[in-house]
């Protein structure tokens, strides 16, 4: 529990009960779901007064029941969809000259156009590549999950794969995991590994817990080597699979999906079945004048075990976190 003063925001809704409390589920946690935005993120718009449920502004705490009509920023919002809203998660693999954006105003290419729309909310990436970086990429379509593998507190591993231009030896290993002085303050690498190469240019492994904007690219460039390609293998427990190529995804199964909301502390969810097989699940069979014992068809997901084939030997799903 934390320690913290009530906002004033906290202190009306102590003094000021409202009936949805009864009933019900949390505003956040359904709007978070459906991919509108992280949890802590529709508490600052409650703060701010951008919602309203049937002509009254909203308070911290405050349930959504059947029948309630919601406003945000004046519009009209179809809440009700987001209840049953099964969280999903994709691996992209991100090509360099790609933003992660989903409108360019330069017109550059942008990856949500690679993705698969949905029927309710939308993708949010988790984290973003620069436009010269390439790699894995998970979006998902939920805000909760999003903003917990994001958060600074979570201090999530990112690994890279990177082909420097210039001579590497210990003692700049030493330096770049100790930790040197940036124009935004000090860094470091968590680890830094010699991976392959010979002659000019060789591949190193580096890990990182920030998000900082170009940080494994700044590091390098302090001890005077280039950095002449750059990949994101791995983002906490999920890894890029070596079949999933350039401009290509795959999406986590059950058990993958339980594995990274385990890793953020968050609750599994009832595993359910993709759309295509929900549809067959609950076709009327065909009329059959002569039935032959055959065994029920096991139908087995495409995305099925793709973690389990790493890039690397690192590069591993870690059920409990590091």
């Amino acid at each position: 529990m934390s320690n913290k003063p009530k906002t004033q925001t906290q202190q009306k809704q102590t003094s000021q009960p409202h009936n949805n409390q009864e009933a019900g589920e949390r505003i956040q946690k359904v709007l978070a779901r459906g991919g509108l935005g992280s949890r802590r993120e529709i508490e600052r718009w409650i703060d701010e007064g951008r919602l309203v449920i049937n002509g009254v502004k909203v308070i911290l705490g405050q349930s959504l029941k059947e029948g309630d009509l919601l406003h945000i920023n004046g519009r009209v919002v179809n809440w009700e969809k987001f209840s049953q809203q099964a969280t999903r998660v994709l691996v992209y693999h991100k090509p360099t000259g790609e933003v992660v954006t989903r409108r360019d105003p330069e017109g550059r290419p942008v990856i949500f156009t690679q993705l698969p729309k949905l029927p309710v909310g939308r993708w949010i990436a988790v984290g973003r590549l620069d436009i010269n970086t390439s790699g894995l990429i998970m979006v998902t379509n939920n805000g909760e999950l999003a903003n917990r593998l994001m958060h600074p507190s979570s201090e999530i591993e990112r690994e890279y794969a990177v082909r420097i231009l210039g001579e590497v030896n210990e003692e700049m290993m030493t330096r770049l995991k100790a930790g040197v002085e940036l124009e935004d303050g000090e860094a470091h690498f968590d680890d830094v590994k010699f991976f392959a190469g010979e002659g000019a240019n060789k591949w190193y492994h580096v890990v990182v817990k920030e998000g900082r904007n170009r940080l494994v690219r700044r590091l390098w460039e302090s001890q005077e080597v280039t950095v002449s390609r750059l990949m994101r293998v791995r983002y906490g427990p999920a890894v890029l699979p070596e079949r999933v190529k350039s401009h290509s995804y795959y999406e986590l199964d059950a058990k993958e999906l339980a594995i990274l909301m385990e890793f953020v502390d968050m609750p599994a969810e009832k595993p359910q079945l993709p759309h295509w097989q929900q549809k067959k699940s609950f076709e009327k069979p065909k009329a059959n004048t002569h039935p032959k014992k055959t065994r029920p068809q096991q139908h087995k997901s495409k995305t099925s075990n793709e973690t389990t084939k790493p890039r690397n030997p690192q590069q591993k799903i870690n059920r409990t976190r590091k």
